[in-house]
């Protein structure tokens, strides 16, 4: 029976059947899942990569990514344990491991994430002080990252990574930081110098205990201090009398003192 033998009919429903096989192909791209409902129940494994066949109206078909997705969170206003406002965003990395709890469990899982990101970035950073943020984002990236995953783990999706991008102060909080910053300088210098002072008192307490026990190494510290002075060029010149001679004039004027 050749084409032209068919009626007008038949070559109708031969079209419709022939375009609606057509509009059933469907190409998946390799990180993308289709997840089938058939009559209202999903196929128990998501179709995908390549070409699929999706019977409509029987067959609905929902198109899940599997590529990383970076999220970012609007900044939050933290009031940090003491007491310190700031203004706190981040950026969330998540991905699909599972394509069907994705498109049954949560209406929008980018949606969701979000508000869950939003909601432990307050509630974690509202525990530690500013300190701590500022010092150890290490730490809490990891903490909130493993909270979010948790709570994203029901509905398929797996957040491998959380960044605290930026940390607003005020300019009255960042003066502050800058006097406070500035103390620790001068104390820190104060500190240093009292000790130099300290080392140098011990040092020359230990030099005129070791002189005390050989008297002349002091009238050898007067003769070196005097050539020290003639490398300056000084106009003054120092003439060191001996301890010795020092002490027999004390001596002298004691006996004389003593005589009626």
């Amino acid at each position: 029976m050749s084409i032209g033998d068919m009626s007008i009919p038949t070559l109708v429903i031969i079209a419709i059947v022939v375009l609606y096989l057509l509009n059933s192909i469907k190409i998946l791209r390799e990180y993308e899942r289709g997840v089938i409902f058939r009559l209202g129940r999903v196929l128990g494994t998501p179709k995908g990569p390549g070409i699929i066949l999706v019977f409509r109206p029987i067959d609905q078909m929902v198109r899940i990514s599997l590529r990383q997705e970076v999220l970012e969170v609007p900044p939050q206003d933290v009031i940090t344990r003491d007491n310190v406002t700031i203004k706190v965003n981040a950026v969330v990395t998540l991905y699909v491991v599972d394509p069907n709890a994705a498109a049954i469990k949560v209406v929008n899982y980018i949606y969701q994430t979000s508000q869950f990101a939003q909601t432990t970035l307050r509630s974690v950073l509202g525990e530690v002080e500013l300190d701590e943020v500022l010092s150890h984002r290490d730490k809490l990236n990891l903490k909130i990252q493993t909270i979010i995953d948790q709570r994203t783990e029901p509905f398929g999706v797996k957040v491998i990574s959380v960044e605290v991008k930026q940390v607003d102060l005020s300019e009255q909080l960042l003066r502050a930081m800058a006097r406070q910053a500035e103390a620790e300088r001068e104390k820190r210098s104060k500190i240093i110098h009292a000790e130099g002072e300290f080392n140098a008192a011990q040092k020359l307490v230990d030099a005129a205990a070791l002189m005390a026990t050989q008297p002349m190494t002091l009238q050898l510290r007067y003769l070196q201090t005097l050539s020290d002075i003639g490398v300056e060029k000084n106009t003054t010149i120092v003439f060191p009398l001996p301890i010795e001679f020092m002490s027999l004039l004390n001596k002298l004027s004691a006996t004389a003192t003593e005589k009626p």
